[in-house]
């Protein structure tokens, strides 16, 4: 927990200053002339002067003082720090999202936001209160342009931040998140993914995309893939804390299996199912993203798609072969239905079939293709 001291305007010409209990506080604190504790109030009073106001910045360091007077000014020699607390404030968030645990992906997630909003402020975030939050992501909406799925990471960063990290739970309660798009996944066809595959001719990289969509897993989930987690006996993958620091199991399929043989073969696998560069580490998730784009280019698929959504297509495909919505569920590792549910709305199966008005006033048949 990093610690704050505040500083209120009180009756008269006094100062109200209050931290949680902090021996080393307590302790400068009373090198202030003419300070009282009031029980009361929980607080210490303190003269509303020149020389009480110096003391203050001279006995604590300015990047622990959350000001609601406006009579702190900060020297420029008191701006050098800046680097040092942001520092304290990222280590320490790391610390509790650790001990939280949050995986390194979301850390790093969750990171990257508060360094973004640290940047955008350049002051203490400590100091901040509920609308300084919502100026900050009307910012990222409507200057920056980003998704409101972006923007709700940012929020569940920043909420973290302020009720884990900094303690201050009130300052969060009410900060609004904008409604999530309604967007469908965007999946390629049976012969498309079959274009795909045969457009790379690598045997790692073949290997590696057949198991992504003969199994439906994620960039995250292939690559972190151990020898030992290819069941072969009975035709399973074993997915060991996938999102959400789940474990569960995908089908593995008799072609993919194959390509896999064909791979270790030749590669001679150890620990990591696909070692990378570096001794002992895996593949990077970069590294798959762009043999999928290499392959997607050579195959001549027009479609905005990204190796995940072969994921995707698993998914759609599955369920346009009459596989339960359920079982789709269990196989991809959602924890909501509601998340398997969105294939529901790409399927073919479900409107392909359906004539256009249009088509049946005048006569006509459908056509597949453009």
């Amino acid at each position: 927990m990093i610690m704050a001291i505040q500083i209120e305007k009180g009756i008269s010409e006094e100062l109200l200053l209050s931290f949680d209990y902090n021996t080393e506080y307590i302790r400068k604190v009373k090198t202030i002339k003419n300070r009282k504790w009031n029980p009361q109030k929980k607080c210490w009073i303190i003269s509303n002067n020149k020389e009480s106001i110096d003391q203050i910045i001279k006995v604590f360091d300015v990047t622990e003082i959350i000001d609601n007077t406006g009579l702190i000014v900060v020297s420029e020699s008191n701006k050098k720090s800046e680097k040092i607390w942001e520092k304290d404030i990222i280590k320490t968030l790391n610390d509790v999202l650790k001990l939280n645990g949050y995986s390194s992906k979301t850390r790093k997630a969750y990171i990257g936001h508060i360094k973004r909003f640290i940047d955008y402020y350049e002051e203490n975030p400590s100091k901040f209160n509920k609308n300084d939050i919502n100026r900050y992501l009307l910012y990222l909406l409507e200057n920056q342009g980003h998704s409101h799925s972006y923007v709700n990471q940012a929020i569940s960063a920043i909420k973290f931040l302020y009720k884990d990290v900094f303690k201050r739970h009130n300052i969060i309660i009410d900060v609004p998140r904008p409604k999530k798009e309604d967007k469908l996944p965007e999946v390629l066809s049976q012969q498309e993914i079959i274009k795909v595959l045969n457009a790379v001719e690598n045997i790692k990289h073949r290997a590696i995309l057949f198991l992504i969509y003969s199994a439906g897993l994620r960039v995250g989930e292939v690559v972190r893939l151990k020898v030992s987690d290819i069941d072969g006996d009975r035709m399973l993958i074993h997915i060991v804390q996938g999102k959400g620091r789940k474990d569960r199991y995908s089908v593995l399929s008799e072609v993919a299996l194959e390509e896999l043989r064909t791979y270790v073969r030749k590669y001679k696998p150890d620990y990591w199912l696909f070692p990378g560069v570096e001794a002992g580490r895996f593949l990077t998730e970069r590294s798959v993203q762009k043999v999928f784009e290499n392959a997607r280019i050579k195959a001549a698929i027009k479609k905005k798609v990204s190796v995940h959504s072969l994921r995707h297509s698993f998914a759609t495909h599955l369920l346009e072969g009459g596989v339960d919505l359920r079982y789709i569920q269990e196989l991809l590792g959602h924890q909501s239905s509601k998340t398997t549910e969105i294939y529901t709305h790409v399927t073919e199966k479900s409107i392909k079939n359906i004539a256009s008005p249009l088509d049946r006033i005048m006569g006509k048949t459908k056509d597949k293709g453009i």
